[in-house]
């Protein structure tokens, strides 16, 4: 029968003390001197029996821990050494070369004429978009005039144009061959602004007429079959002017908007600072670091709360151990209380009947003695 004391000294340990086996030690005189070494014995295999599979789990999952954690520790101090080795930067391959020689810093000039080039691509967009939308508002199509909007998106093949031939600048590789793209779009632009400004001009001084000398100039002899009129003045030729004006705006527009953006371009290449780029193995290696880490730092949780689970078990053993004790010597000081006290009423005991002992004696030795006497006096 398993007995244990009250429910308030247990404290949660499991297996329960034996207090039927520590009693049975205390009443085998022979083994008196190792009982308690028997009681710790007894409750110690008492314990494995019930924690011994968990415990060995237990210590087979901190070695698999410490074991992981060891290798893993070595592969991090590897990448840490392989990574101190190589530079965190390298330089960028720009035309075949290392982009390593540094350039000029900004100067005023180059800034002003970086932030012109910028106003004027703005100007020119917003003069070209404006302009040829009113155009095509003003030129009757159905399309136009009832939905307006579609003038506008019309006009977005400006700036469109500008970026696809600047695009097409920033796709070549030699300089020589940008140099000759740089300096045909400029052709282009000027020859543009040429058609648009010499258009303009042979219509200009029909558009600077005012009513009353248009009224001055007509006379009944004016018609269209005359052929006497300038063909920049009938409506043919008006038409005409119209379309070839439109045409040299719009190929001026984007082809300078995209000449002015190469320039950009180039004066930010001539100023730039020196381009490096992250080393890819570098950043793998670095990868790798961080995952190791994490890694490590499971597999320290992990081994945390093995070795903790041991050591719970350890002191669960401890604790055992101590209260069995603990009982042992309570029950051997009150069975020797039990041996004293029953030792005191024996000899209380054994005092009192000495007592009656003593008292009856006198009165046996008087009777003893006048029995004598009398005898004596009869056989006289």
């Amino acid at each position: 029968m398993i007995t244990t004391a009250s429910k308030s000294n247990e404290g949660g340990i499991t297996p329960p003390v034996h207090l039927e086996f520590i009693q049975n030690q205390l009443e085998n005189p022979g083994a008196a001197a190792a009982a308690a070494a028997e009681i710790e014995e007894y409750h110690r295999a008492l314990f494995l029996h019930h924690h011994a599979v968990e415990w060995e789990q237990v210590r087979q999952k901190a070695r698999t821990h410490a074991e992981r954690l060891t290798f893993l520790e070595g592969r991090l101090k590897e990448t840490e050494l392989r990574l101190s080795g190589r530079p965190g930067l390298v330089p960028v391959m720009v035309d075949g070369c290392e982009d390593t020689v540094p350039n000029p810093p900004w100067n005023g000039w180059d800034r002003f004429m970086f932030a012109i080039c910028c106003l004027g691509i703005v100007c020119l967009i917003a003069f070209g978009v404006s302009n040829i939308s009113f155009n095509l508002l003003e030129s009757g199509f159905i399309t136009f005039r009832e939905n307006p909007l579609r003038a506008y998106l019309w006009t977005a093949l400006l700036p469109v144009g500008a970026l696809a031939i600047k695009v097409g600048w920033d796709s070549l590789r030699e300089n020589r061959a940008r140099d000759l793209y740089l300096w045909s779009c400029l052709v282009l632009g000027v020859l543009g602004v040429l058609v648009w400004v010499g258009a303009y001009a042979s219509v200009y001084p029909t558009l600077s007429k005012g009513i009353n000398d248009q009224i001055a100039s007509l006379t009944v002899f004016d018609a269209p079959s005359t052929g006497t009129a300038s063909p920049g003045l009938n409506f043919s030729g008006a038409k005409w002017i119209d379309v070839i004006t439109v045409a040299g705006q719009a190929v001026a527009e984007i082809f300078l908007s995209a000449v002015l953006g190469m320039y950009m371009t180039n004066l930010y290449a001539r100023h730039r600072p020196v381009r490096l780029a992250r080393d890819p193995a570098t950043a793998q290696l670095d990868q790798e670091r961080g995952k190791l880490e994490e890694s490590i730092a499971r597999e320290r949780q992990g081994l945390g709360e093995a070795n903790g689970h041991i050591a719970k078990l350890e002191n669960q053993l401890a604790a055992l151990l101590a209260y069995g004790k603990s009982m042992f010597h309570r029950e051997a000081a009150r069975r020797q209380d039990q041996t004293q006290k029953r030792q005191i009423i024996l000899e209380q005991l054994s005092d009192h009947v000495r007592s009656h002992l003593d008292s009856a004696e006198p009165e046996n030795r008087l009777a003893g003695t006048a029995a004598t006497t009398s005898y004596r006096a009869n056989g006289t």
